[in-house]
C-alpha cells in the first residue's frame, strides 16, 4: 500500500460541502453513508435519484422542470437526461450579481485587474444585446481566437445566453491549426484578439485573424479585442465599442433543452483532423457543479486557479466555477517567466485557495530546484490540482516536501467528457501516487482484454452506465459512427476511455499512460508513466520520450533522454540507466536501445507526443503535427527511422 501523504481534519471534513451533501441524502433517502465509499456504490446504483438530488441541493436554475431524470443508464450513447426541462448555462453562471470578486485577470507584467459580478453580469448584458442586433440567433457557432482573458469570459456567457455554441482555441495555435478546428463547424461570428503576451513578448495577432477570417466562409461579422493599441484591423467591430455604446438592457436568457449544445471542443489531432466533440449545457454545468463543488470543494470565498488556455477543456472547468459564485483567476503568458517561481509567487499575492495546473510544471518547479517555503507559507492555499498526464510519485513527494497542509488532487478525465472520471476527495486522505476518489455517479473500472474487472491489476480505464456529460454527438458525425469508434468499439456498451490503469483495494487510482502508447514488449503491457517516474528521479535527465518499436512480432522499447547540463550520453550513464528502470520496475521494463535527444516533442496542451512519435517509427502515417508546440522536434525522428 502506499504512504498516506495527507489526511482531512475532522473540522474541514464536516464542514466540507460534500459532509453537507451527505447529510442532505442523509434526510432525504433516510440513509446513512458511513463512508464515501457507501456514497459512491448508492451513487452509480441509483444514477436517476444522484443526479436529481445535485440538482435540488446545489440549486440549478431550471425554467422548466424535468418530466424524467434519465430514460437508460445503459444506453451509451444515447441517454436522455432531464428530458423536459429547460435552463440557461450562462443564467446560473451569473446567478451571483454583486460586488464580489468574479474574476481576476493577470499576464507576465503582474499587474492585476479585477472584475465583480455586477460588472460581468453587465458586460455579458451589452455583448449578448451586441450578439442579437447582429443577427446570432440559437445553434449559430461563435468562435473565439483569444487568449486566457476576462472577455474570453464574457463572450463565451453571451453566446450562451442566446443559446449559440461556443467554441475556442488559443492564439498561439498557428492558422492552419485554428481552420481545421473552426472550418468543420461554419461559425457566424470570431472573436479574436490583436495581440498576446508570452515570454516577455507581445505577439502580433492581426495577421493571422486576417487570414482566418479570409479563410472561413461562413463568417458574417468579427470582433476584435484591443488589447494592444499598435496592433488594430479596420474591418472588424471593436470590442470597446460595444461595451461603451451598446444599452445595458435586461440580459434576456434563451430558456434551452438540458441537451442543448454548449460547446464544441477538439481532440488532439495528431494522428488527423480533431474530432469536434459537442457537449451539452446541462451536462456540462451538472458535472462540473458535482466535480467544482463536492469534489474539490469550491465556496464563495474561495480564489481559483487553472494555468490554461481557452484552447483546453481546463478553461472551461475553471469558468464553472463562477456558478459557486468564487473568484477565478485568469493568467496570460508563461507560467515560468521570468522565473521559475512567478506563478508561486502570484499565489501568493493574490490569495489563491486553490491552485492548478499541470504535472509537467509541478516537475519543472522540482527540477529546478524551486522551493515554495522560500516565497510564503501559502497560508490560504487548501488545494493544489494536478491534470494533464501522470504526477509521478517523487512530484507527490516534492509538494509535501514544501506545502504541509495542502489538499493534491490529481485528476483525470479528459476534453471528451470535459470533466473527470477520478479526482479529489475533501473527505480522504492523500496516497503517494494515486488520484484519491472515483467521481461520484461515474460508474467507472479496469479491465482486461476479455471485459473482466480487475483489482490491483493493470487495465483498461472504462466506464459501465451513461453520465450527463458525455459528448451528445461529434460534428458531421452521419450515423455516430467516429463517436462509437471512439469509444465503443472495445467492448460493447461500455464507454473505453484510453487510459490504461489500476485500481486498488481503496479505490485509489494509479494512471500508468495512454493505452495505446502502452509498451508491449513480450505480450507483458507497461504503461510509460512507470518509466517516466524512474527517471524523473536522476539528476541527469532534463525529459525523456519512451515509445515501442514493431519487432516481427514483438516489440522494442525506446527510450529517448535529454541530457542536463549538455552532458553527452556514455555507456556508463546507459547502464545506468537501465539498471535503475530494472531495479524500480522490472527486466521488462528495461529499454532495447536508450538514444540521446536534443528536444522532447511536446503538443500545444503540454502532453508529450508519444503516439506521433511511435507512428513515425513504426513508419505508419502522420496526418497532422498542427497540434504539436515544437513540431521541428520531429525531424530527429523522421532521420533516426531513416537511419536504423
Amino acid at each position: 500500500m502506499n504512504k498516506i501523504l495527507w489526511e482531512p481534519k475532522q473540522e474541514n471534513i464536516n464542514s466540507s460541502e460534500m459532509m453537507k451533501f451527505i447529510r442532505y441524502l442523509n434526510e432525504k433517502e433516510n440513509i446513512t453513508f458511513e463512508t464515501y465509499e457507501d456514497l459512491h456504490s448508492w451513487s452509480i446504483k441509483n444514477i436517476a435519484k444522484f443526479w436529481l438530488h445535485l440538482s435540488t441541493f446545489s440549486q440549478i436554475i431550471f425554467n422548466k422542470t424535468h418530466t424524467e431524470v434519465v430514460d437508460d443508464t445503459k444506453k451509451m450513447p444515447g441517454a436522455r437526461w432531464f428530458k423536459g426541462s429547460r435552463l440557461n448555462f450562462a443564467e446560473n453562471l451569473l446567478r451571483y450579481r454583486d460586488n464580489h470578486n468574479a474574476i481576476i485577470t493577470v499576464n507576465e507584467k503582474n499587474i492585476p485587474e479585477y472584475l465583480t459580478y455586477n460588472e460581468l453580469f453587465e458586460k455579458v448584458s451589452k455583448v449578448s444585446s451586441y450578439l442579437r442586433k447582429i443577427g446570432i440567433k440559437e445553434n449559430d457557432r461563435v468562435v473565439g481566437y483569444m487568449p486566457n482573458v476576462s472577455e474570453t469570459v464574457i463572450a463565451m456567457l453571451a453566446t450562451s445566453s442566446i443559446g449559440a455554441i461556443w467554441s475556442s482555441c488559443s492564439p498561439d495555435f498557428g492558422v492552419k491549426t485554428v481552420l481545421d478546428r473552426f472550418g468543420q463547424i461554419k461559425p457566424k461570428l470570431l472573436f479574436f484578439t490583436n495581440g498576446y503576451q508570452y515570454n516577455g513578448k507581445i505577439i502580433n495577432c492581426v495577421q493571422n485573424a486576417k487570414k482566418i477570417i479570409s479563410m472561413l466562409p461562413s463568417l458574417k461579422n468579427s470582433i476584435m479585442i484591443n488589447h494592444y493599441d499598435e496592433h488594430n484591423y479596420d474591418h472588424s467591430h471593436n470590442w470597446d465599442d460595444i461595451i461603451s455604446l451598446s444599452n445595458s438592457e435586461s440580459l434576456n436568457f434563451e430558456q434551452l433543452p438540458f441537451n442543448h449544445p454548449l460547446y464544441i471542443m477538439y481532440s488532439s489531432g495528431t494522428t488527423g483532423k480533431p474530432k469536434s466533440i459537442v457537449h451539452s449545457a446541462g451536462g456540462t454545468l451538472v458535472q462540473h457543479i458535482k466535480e467544482l463543488q463536492l469534489h474539490t470543494n469550491v465556496k464563495r470565498d474561495d480564489v481559483i486557479f487553472y494555468f490554461t488556455t481557452c484552447g483546453w477543456m481546463m478553461w472551461n472547468w475553471l469558468v464553472s466555477s463562477l456558478y459557486q459564485g468564487a473568484t477565478i483567476v485568469l493568467y496570460e503568458g508563461n507560467p515560468c517567466y521570468p522565473d521559475k517561481d512567478s506563478l508561486l509567487k502570484l499565489a501568493d499575492q493574490l490569495k489563491f485557495t486553490i491552485f492548478g495546473t499541470s504535472a509537467k510544471y509541478i516537475s519543472i518547479l522540482k527540477t529546478n530546484n524551486v522551493k515554495p517555503k522560500l516565497i510564503s507559507n501559502f497560508k490560504n492555499l487548501k488545494s493544489i490540482l494536478s491534470t494533464g498526464s501522470t504526477l509521478s510519485e517523487e512530484n507527490f513527494d516534492y509538494i509535501y516536501d514544501h506545502f504541509s497542509d495542502v489538499q493534491l488532487s490529481s485528476i483525470s478525465g479528459g476534453t471528451d467528457i470535459i470533466s473527470c472520471f477520478a479526482l479529489g476527495n475533501p473527505l480522504l486522505p492523500v496516497y503517494r501516487g494515486e488520484l484519491q476518489s472515483k467521481g461520484l455517479a461515474m460508474d467507472i473500472d479496469s479491465y482486461d482484454s476479455s471485459g473482466k474487472s480487475l483489482k490491483n491489476k493493470k487495465g483498461e480505464l472504462v466506464c459501465k452506465s451513461a453520465f450527463p456529460s458525455m459528448p451528445i454527438y461529434f460534428w458531421n458525425d452521419d450515423n455516430d459512427t467516429k463517436y462509437l469508434n471512439a469509444y465503443f468499439n472495445t467492448f460493447k456498451n461500455i464507454w473505453s476511455h484510453g487510459d490504461y490503469v489500476e485500481i486498488n483495494d481503496h479505490n485509489g487510482i494509479t494512471i500508468y499512460g495512454r493505452s495505446d502508447a502502452t509498451l508491449n514488449p513480450g505480450g507483458v503491457r507497461i504503461g510509460t508513466a512507470e518509466i517516466y517516474n524512474v527517471l524523473e528521479k536522476r539528476s541527469d535527465i532534463d525529459d525523456s520520450l519512451v515509445i515501442g518499436k514493431k519487432n516481427n512480432d514483438d516489440e522494442l522499447i525506446l527510450l529517448f533522454v535529454k541530457l542536463k547540463n549538455n552532458e553527452k550520453m556514455h555507456d556508463q550513464l546507459i547502464k545506468s540507466i537501465k539498471s535503475d528502470i530494472r531495479l524500480q520496475c522490472s527486466p521488462r521494463h528495461v529499454p532495447t536501445k536508450i538514444f540521446q535527444i536534443d528536444e522532447i516533442p511536446y503538443t500545444i496542451n503540454g502532453k508529450k507526443v508519444e503516439i506521433a512519435v511511435k507512428n513515425i517509427i513504426n513508419n505508419l502515417p502522420l496526418k497532422n503535427t498542427d497540434s504539436i508546440a515544437n513540431p521541428k522536434s520531429l525531424e530527429y525522428f523522421y532521420n533516426f527511422k531513416n537511419n536504423e
